[in-house]
C-alpha cells in the first residue's frame, strides 16, 4: 500500500542535502543562565552527519550529550552558531515553524518512553500524523498498524500502555517516532530503562531502520552499546573529543 502525505507545501518538508551532509553544526555553543551562574554545556561544536548514518553520542553524565541532541532536534536553541538539518537553518526558525519542521523531519525516542497513558498503543502511533495533518484518516490507521507490525507489536495495538512491558513501550515509542516517515530518528538513552534482552531488540530495530536509509542519532553513556553504531561522537565537558 502506498501512503500519501496530506500537506499544503511538500517543499517545506523535503530533505535537501548539501554536499552530502544531512546534518551540520557550525561553531555551536549553548550556555544556560542559572541562579548559580552561567554554565556552558556545549563549546564550539562542529559536526557533520550524512544520510543513513548510525551515530552514537557518548559521554559521562553532565558532559553535554543530551544538550547536543536537544539542539539538533530543536528542543533547545543554541546560544551561538548555526545548525542545518535537511537543508533547513533550524537556528532561525520561530516556535511555530520549529514545531511544524520537527513533526515531519525528526522522530524522537525518549528514555522514559513518554507514551500517553490514556491512549491505546495504536492511538499513540496515530497521534503524530493527526498533529501534522499527514495522510488520510484511513491511511493513518493502516500505517500505524504497519509500523506496529514492524516493531512486533501488532497484537498489542488496542491495549493501553500500562498493559505493556518497558521494552514493548519503547518499541511502541519507536513506532510513534516513525509515524510521519522522518529521515532522522533521535534517541536519548533509549535502552537506559530496559533489560538486556529488550535493549537488544531495540538495537536490532535501529540497525534495520539504518538499512532502510534512516539516520539514527543515539545518546548513551554505555560504551558497549555505543560500539554497535557505525560511528561514535565522544563529548567531554561540552567539547567533541573525537568523531
Amino acid at each position: 500500500m502506498t501512503f500519501r502525505r496530506k500537506q499544503t507545501n511538500p517543499r517545506e518538508t523535503a530533505v535537501n542535502i548539501t554536499n552530502g551532509e544531512l546534518i551540520e553544526l557550525v561553531n555551536v555553543e549553548k550556555t544556560f543562565h542559572t541562579t548559580a551562574g552561567n554554565f556552558t554545556a556545549l563549546k564550539d561544536v562542529n559536526v557533520k552527519i550524512g544520510q543513513g548514518e548510525f551515530v552514537s553520542i557518548i559521554g559521562k553524565s553532565g558532559s553535554g550529550k543530551t544538550t547536543l541532541i536537544n539542539v539538533l532536534t530543536g528542543i533547545d536553541n543554541p546560544t551561538r552558531g548555526e545548525i542545518f538539518v535537511s537543508g533547513t537553518p533550524i537556528h532561525n526558525l520561530n516556535e511555530g515553524q520549529m514545531a511544524k519542521w520537527r513533526g515531519t523531519t525528526i522522530g524522537i525516542v525518549f528514555q522514559f518512553f513518554q507514551i500517553l497513558p490514556t491512549l491505546t498503543v495504536m492511538e499513540n502511533v496515530m497521534l503524530p500524523m493527526s498533529l501534522a495533518n499527514l495522510y488520510s484518516v484511513t491511511e493513518r490507521h493502516d500505517r500505524a498498524m504497519g509500523l506496529l507490525e514492524q516493531v512486533g507489536l501488532d497484537a498489542e495495538a488496542h491495549k493501553f500502555p500500562s498493559k505493556l512491558s518497558g521494552g514493548q513501550q519503547q518499541r511502541a515509542a519507536i513506532a510513534r517516532a516513525l509515524a510521519n516517515d522522518p529521515p532522522i530518528i533521535a534517541s536519548d538513552e533509549p535502552t537506559g530503562n530496559l533489560d538486556s534482552q529488550s535493549a537488544e531488540k531495540v538495537m536490532r530495530l535501529f540497525e534495520n531502520l539504518v538499512s532502510q536509509g534512516k539516520t539514527i542519532l543515539m545518546v548513551t553513556h554505555d560504551e558497549e552499546l555505543a560500539a554497535k553504531a557505525k560511528r561514535t561522537i565522544k563529548i567531554v565537558d561540552g567539547e567533541i573529543t573525537n568523531s
